[in-house]
Formats: structure tokens, sequence, C-alpha cells
């Protein structure tokens, strides 16, 4: 096949720029109104949430004797989430500017726990919107809800407990936009990624003192056991062979004391959260709630193991970070 010509370049860069410039109907594509964000009232939603919390952080920062060093920086990723939820949200469309007074939670926290349960349910209140958030938005909902659980953390409150009777699999009269036969090769890949995590808490709880670390290490060991489990009933409820564990894993670094093995633990849970986060934006909506709370406790034990924390568990950095390459 003869390679286009110049003129044929030139030709298609005419053909472009006129329909830039001339809409289907011959009207001029300037005069015509830019389709509605169908994510619109998602984001607005998210975007009045977090002020909320913004100025609940804001009000306590305020009082004498706040924790600052601990509250500055939970505040500024709470910024961070902000400035991305409200991307795309068209000007004039009601979306309160940053820094802008807003409505004032019911009960102004004065105290680190009250803050804590406020972001808890900013968190629900994201995760509520999953089903109606187009895959991209749904991702950066279920990672900042993941953020929030480990900020209520970080201000003291319990844990959140997984709840092992929350599964995946589908019941018969949920809709579900997967075809039989056709899962999502992000939920193969889920699989894979706890299998390896099964495979890789062995040798973790091998090279831990028989002490507290090793019973959470048996404790997640068994929570990845249970996912596992759950993705391959959701995957056979979809009409798709789950792809069973291989024979062994190659670890990505030697483990050859309990250091080295704390620090398998938490690259294991760091690279899932990149898997579920990207599970949320993959799997059809019936089902991302179970892929956004697998994010949440991938996070919360990967904080537990020593790993480095993001405003945005799961997705990309804004800047490059150093990453563990296999040996």
């Amino acid at each position: 096949m003869q390679p286009p010509s110049r003129r044929t370049f030139l030709a298609l860069g005419l053909i472009t720029l006129t329909t830039a410039c001339t809409g289907t109907d011959g009207t001029d594509a300037a005069t015509k109104a830019p389709a509605p964000d169908p994510d619109a009232p998602v984001r607005l939603r998210a975007v009045a949430a977090t002020d909320t919390l913004l100025s609940a952080y804001d009000a306590l920062l305020a009082t004498p004797g706040a924790r600052t060093a601990l509250l500055q920086p939970l505040r500024a990723e709470t910024a961070q989430h902000r400035a991305a939820l409200a991307q795309g949200i068209p000007a004039g469309s009601g979306a309160p500017t940053p820094g802008a007074p807003t409505t004032a939670p019911s009960t102004t926290p004065t105290a680190s726990a009250a803050l804590a349960t406020l972001e808890r349910q900013t968190a629900q209140s994201h995760l509520a919107d999953l089903d109606a958030a187009r895959p991209p938005l749904a991702r950066l909902l279920a990672s900042i809800a993941a953020a929030n659980a480990l900020h209520a953390i970080t201000l003291g409150a319990p844990p959140d407990q997984p709840d092992p009777a929350t599964t995946p699999t589908p019941s018969p009269s949920a809709p579900t936009a997967t075809a039989p036969g056709t899962a999502p090769p992000a939920l193969q890949q889920a699989l894979g990624a706890e299998h390896a995590a099964v495979y890789g808490y062995g040798v973790v709880g091998a090279h831990l003192p028989d002490d507290q670390q090793r019973a959470d290490a048996r404790t997640h060991y068994a929570a990845h056991q249970a996912q596992r489990d759950a993705w391959q009933r959701l995957l056979t409820a979809l009409g798709t062979t789950p792809t069973p564990a291989a024979g062994g894993y190659q670890l990505p670094f030697p483990v050859t004391d309990a250091p080295t093995a704390t620090k398998l633990a938490a690259h294991l849970e760091t690279r899932l959260t990149t898997v579920y986060a990207g599970l949320v934006a993959d799997l059809p909506p019936p089902h991302r709630g179970t892929a956004a709370t697998a994010l949440r406790d991938c996070t919360l034990r990967a904080h537990h193991w020593g790993a480095p924390t993001t405003p945005f568990p799961g997705l990309p950095d804004p800047a490059p970070t150093p990453t563990v390459t296999p040996s």
C-alpha cells in the first residue's frame, strides 16, 4: 500500500478543520451549547461533602491546643480531594468556590473523634454515588473514600471492620452490564493478585516472630483467602472460569527476616490498591461497592504494615515515586 501523499494529509487537515467549525447540520459549532456532563450532579454532591469536611478541619484547627501537626497534613489531602472532584464541573453549575463558606456540620467538631466520624460519613457519601458515576469518577470516589477511612484511623478511630459476609456474588435478580462469559479482564487480574497475596502472606508469616505481628499476618492471610474465594464465585456466576493459582510466585525481593517480611506485606497490599481502584472502574455498578470495600481494606492494611500514605490510594501519584521491582 502506498503511503498517503502530502496532498492527502492536507485534504484530511482541511476536512478536520471544516468539521470542527461546522456542525453536522450546517450550523456553527461555536453557537452550540456543550452537552451536559452526566457526572456533574455526582461531582457537585462530592464537592459539597468535601467542603463540609474542610470547614470542620478549619474549625478544629482554630481551637486552642489543636494538634496542628496531625491535622494540617490531613486537611491538605482533603483539599487535594476537593480539587480532583471539582475538575470538569462546568462554570455556573452552582459549585462553591474553594474557600467559600459551606454548610457547616450540625455539630462543630471539637475533638479528633468527632472529625474522624465526619471523615467516615464523607466516605459513605462518596460510596453511595458509585453506581451513579461513570467509571473514571467512580474510581476516584472509591480512592478518596479509602483515604477518608485512613484519615479516620489517623485521627484515632477504631479500624473499619471488614464484613466477611459481604461477597461480590450477584443475586439472581441483580442487573448486570456484563454478559455471561465476558467478565471484565480486571476481575481475573484481581483474582490473580489475591492468589499471589495468599502465597505472599504464607511467606510473611513464616518470617515473623510469634507475637502480634504474626497474629495480624494470619488475620490478613484469612482476609485474602476470603476475597479470593469471593472473586471466584463472582467469575463463576458471570459464566467465566476462574484462573487457578500458580504453583508458586516469584517474590519481588528476598524475604529473610521480620523487616523484609513486613516490607513484603506492605508491597502486596499497596499493589492490590492499584488493582482494586481499576476494578471499581471496570465492574458493572452492582459490584463496584465490593471492589471499593476491598480497596479500603487493602489501604488500611498497607498502612498497618508501614507503607507510605498517598492522598489517592490506588491511583498514580502526581509525581513519580520509587517502586520496588522484582529481583
